[in-house]
């Protein structure tokens, strides 16, 4: 398999093992529109599964790992395609400051002479490292890209994700034009589609997520082309004929015109059909009324084509595959829907919505949780909650954003998604959920020491993590921390038993005194003390491992 070479890469290849484990610090909790404060006394009961943090990307996803490893179903990321532009909210340019302080300390010297690319592959592999780690064996992950990174991410991905669990190459049409392109007009983007094991992954057919039932109906309007879909039901109206130009009630009452309009306009825009035909459309279940960011009145007007089979108009209800060409999503309506959210336009350049419910929807499991590295302004969130609510599923999403907006404008899009924005006529009923904020707290160890400022739960939780790899106190697991019995015991995992015997400012000696106070029943006894007087013998034959505090404290 080609693998790809450049300067600065011996030394990030394994860079994600040497990244700090830091502790995620709970701020707040945003739930039912409040904001609930971390050291209040309801902060506790509240904690949603739903996650903002804000700190380094790459420091946060090592701190997922305790939690997460294996279990995210989903990743959608956005990097920066380090074009060099320094304009944007988010600095699209891989010699930003942060970027060359961790270069200068990852790469050393050596990365004065790194091009952007060499840099940006610097910037990239570590966290694609930690993000594969953080992936389900049937989870998936989507990445967005242009033709400045293009090439290289794919040869990275194949070489981290495996070239055998690339599944596609999904072509985006951004935008319908650029008048000022200098030679060709640049029109589209991509998003590399990798599974962590193609034999296990389930990608959803395209059968549309809502219920389709096989009605079965006569249209003498009906004219027969093809396979059912579903279509918008306004044009631009090249040949212009008032009498197309009407409006439609909508299922909450509002009046929706060609384009979403809510007024009638002599703009060019009009229906497909006639009103008499629309009228028995509607009737008769031919016309589907869709929830839409991007229409004024909130409304899309969709007709559905039916096959003519014995004289029957029946839907066509087979299954069939995505296709990775997508064509009606345009940048154009992310950057409205930011500008009705904040009522200015805080935020170029981020994702559409329905780019993103796309992708999450391929996954068939409506429970899964859904990670965003990169996460902007909180597109991601707002498609999870969209998607939800469209279809009753109960997914949970995990944002990372390392700039200082991640507050002002990631955080607090979300709240406003959540509780509803707009005033009047352009108020967007909010979607509800909560989700709780973090900020990135101290590190585990400092150098070789454990870092006596960690409260003593996060210890253990790292301990118990180090040990097992799995979960501490995982809500599903028959290990979880014993609440009876010796308060060092961390609890039990593959007949082992692990003991923690650890105080602050105090030395702790595993002897017979402490096996004494253990009552937990156990095949063998991981323990941690400082110091132990038993000897090697005793514990051979009573299958017991002592690991020395510090000393034998593993790093991940």
């Amino acid at each position: 398999m080609p693998t790809l070479n450049w300067i600065g890469k011996e030394a990030v290849i394994n860079h994600h093992h040497d990244v700090p484990f830091k502790t995620l610090d709970q701020k707040y909790t945003f739930v039912n529109g409040e904001t609930i404060v971390d050291d209040s006394k309801d902060a506790k009961s509240c904690v949603s599964d739903n996650k903002i943090i804000h700190g380094d990307n790459l420091e946060a996803l090592k701190a997922l790992l305790p939690e997460y490893e294996g279990k995210i179903k989903c990743i959608y990321i956005d990097p920066p395609y380090n074009t060099g532009n320094e304009n944007w909210v988010y600095n699209d340019n891989v010699n930003s400051p942060r970027i060359r302080k961790w270069l200068g300390q990852v790469v050393g010297k050596e990365a004065e002479d790194l091009t952007r690319h060499d840099k940006w592959l610097c910037m990239m592999y570590p966290r694609l490292k930690l993000l594969h780690q953080l992936l389900a064996d049937d989870g998936a992950i989507f990445i967005s890209i242009d033709d400045n990174e293009q090439a290289n991410l794919k040869l990275i991905c194949d070489e981290i994700f495996g070239a055998n669990n690339f599944i596609s190459h999904f072509i985006w049409q951004k935008k319908t034009g650029a008048s000022d392109a200098k030679n060709i007009a640049t029109i589209t983007e991509y998003i590399l589609f990798y599974a962590k094991n193609i034999n296990q992954v389930k990608v959803r057919k395209n059968s549309e997520s809502y219920d389709l039932k096989r009605y079965r109906y006569k249209d003498e309007f009906y004219e027969s082309r093809g396979p059912y879909y579903i279509d918008n039901l306004d044009r631009g109206g090249l040949q212009y004929s008032d009498s197309l130009n009407f409006g439609i009630m909508c299922p909450d009452g509002t009046i929706a015109f060609p384009n979403g309009r809510t007024e009638y306009l002599n703009d060019g825009w009009i229906w497909k059909w006639s009103k008499s035909k629309i009228d028995w459309a509607i009737q008769n279940s031919f016309i589907e009324f869709r929830r839409s960011e991007s229409k004024k009145s909130g409304w899309a007007v969709c007709y559905k084509n039916y096959l003519k089979v014995d004289n029957e108009n029946i839907p066509i209800n087979r299954a069939a595959p995505y296709k990775n060409l997508i064509i009606d999503i345009l940048n154009a309506d992310a950057s409205s829907l930011i500008k009705e959210i904040f009522s200015s336009n805080v935020f170029p350049y981020s994702k559409p919505v329905q780019l993103i419910v796309h992708f999450v929807g391929l996954q068939e499991d409506k429970s899964s949780i859904i990670l965003d590295s990169f996460a902007g302004s909180g597109t991601t969130a707002h498609a999870v909650l969209n998607l939800n609510k469209q279809d009753g599923g109960n997914r949970k999403f995990i944002l990372l954003e390392m700039e200082d907006y991640a507050e002002t404008i990631t955080a607090e899009r979300v709240r406003r998604v959540i509780n509803g924005y707009g005033d009047g006529k352009n108020a967007v009923e909010g979607m509800g959920g909560a989700f709780s904020y973090y900020e990135l707290g101290e590190p585990m160890m400092n150098g070789d020491y454990l870092n006596e400022n960690q409260p003593i739960e996060k210890i253990r939780e790292y301990i118990w993590y180090t040990e097992t790899c799995v979960p501490y106190c995982h809500r599903d697991a028959k290990f979880c921390v014993s609440t009876m019995g010796n308060p060092y015991h961390l609890g039990n995992h593959n007949n082992a038993g692990y003991y923690f015997y650890y105080e602050k400012n105090t030395t702790t000696t595993l002897d017979k005194a402490f096996l004494n106070t253990i009552s937990q029943p156990a095949d063998q006894y991981i323990i941690y003390a400082d110091n132990c007087l038993l000897s090697d013998e005793f514990m051979r034959l009573n299958n017991i491992v002592f690991k020395k505090i510090p000393r034998d404290i593993r790093k991940f």
